[in-house]
Order: structure tokens, then sequence, then C-alpha cells
């Protein structure tokens, strides 16, 4: 059975999202969007899509966490989800995210060409037969561990850069300051997922 509906593109990157919405459009796919898991949730509750791509990293909740609840539920556990990300990238995030029922893993800066390929093979390839969904233990276990493992990158990433501020000449310091921008504000958001995370397992 092939799936039929629209699209939907969850991304709180106005840019990224406005490039992927584009570039399906154009193809002539019917796509709808939202801007994080939360948002997702009630438009999947409203019109169920075909596929769902989605970033990860994202305010309110997050790729990992939308994708477990909707395998949970036994009225979305068939979606495939492709994930999207420039901040989850380790084999071990890969392997966290195909674990969730993921059939795709497609990383920053997108390839357009490649992802239209595989947006077309997924939807020709028919409903496919999802693993079992992760026990809630399980689930926050490999969570817990991701955002712990990414928070130490991030915080690592942000000592680096700040210690080559100091020595940059000036006209070099705007680039990277926009890195350092762009970093704490990851770090600071994958900071209060863990601490949601944390409240969630009555550890805080």
């Amino acid at each position: 059975m092939i799936p039929t509906g629209k699209l939907l593109i969850v991304e709180d990157n106005p840019n990224v999202l406005e490039l992927l919405e584009v570039t399906l459009r154009f193809k002539g796919y019917p796509v709808i969007t939202a801007r994080n898991g939360e948002e997702a949730l009630v438009i999947i509750t409203r019109e169920k899509p075909a596929l769902i791509i989605t970033d990860i990293l994202m305010p309110k909740m997050d790729g990992f966490a939308l994708a477990h609840t909707l395998r949970k539920d036994v009225r979305t556990a068939r979606i495939p989800i492709i994930f999207i990300s420039a901040t989850y990238v380790t084999p071990e995030d890969k392997a966290f995210a195909l674990s969730l029922g993921a059939v795709r893993f497609i990383e920053k800066p997108i390839d357009t060409d490649d992802f239209l390929l595989t947006i077309a093979e997924i939807l020709t390839q028919g409903i496919a037969n999802n693993p079992k969904p992760l026990e809630d233990s399980q689930f926050y276990a490999g969570y817990r561990d991701r955002l712990e493992s990414k928070l130490r990158y991030k915080n690592n990433q942000i000592a680096r850069t700040e210690r080559l501020l100091e020595s940059l000449p000036d006209e070099q310091k705007p680039a990277f300051d926009t890195l350092l921008e762009q970093s704490i504000q990851d770090r600071d958001e994958i900071q209060r997922e863990l601490d949601q995370l944390l409240k969630i397992l009555g550890q805080v």
C-alpha cells in the first residue's frame, strides 16, 4: 500500500522550512508545515499526513520526542518519518533515530536532488513495517544520553569559539560571532530539553 496524503514538514528554522516547502511544492507535492513537535501533533490529529519530515533540535517538543509519541499511538505508528539535522549527526544519534522508527536520516545542509529522490523512494515503496516502539524507559535512557552528549559537545564548541575570538583580527570576528551565537542558542535549547526530561524522570 502506497501512502497517500500531504507531506508534513516540521522545522523551526524559517529559511530551511521555506526551502523544503518550495522544493516539494515545485514537484507537485501537497505540503503542510509546523514549527515544532507540539504544533505537529495538533496538525496530525486533524489530517493524517503521508510522510513526516522533521528536524530534531526544536523548541517545545523536539523530533525525537515527536517520533516516540507517534510510534506509541496505533493511529500514527506507521506514518513514515524522515529526520533532518545539522546537530544530531553522530553514528549514535543516527542509531537512536532509527530505533525510533525513522525510515531515513538526512544531514543538513540538504542536497535538494538527493532529498527529492529520497521522498519519491519512500512514497513509492509503500508503508514499511516499523520496529516495535521503544518502551518509555528505553526511550528516556537513550534520549537522555543523546541530550547529555550533545550538551557536552556544544559547551566544548562554545569554549573553543570564545578562545578563538580573543586572538582573531577584527575583520574575521563577525563570522565567528555568528557561529558563537548559534551555538549558544542550540546549547540553551538542548539544556531546556534535558531539564524537561529530568522533570519527567523526577530527577530535578
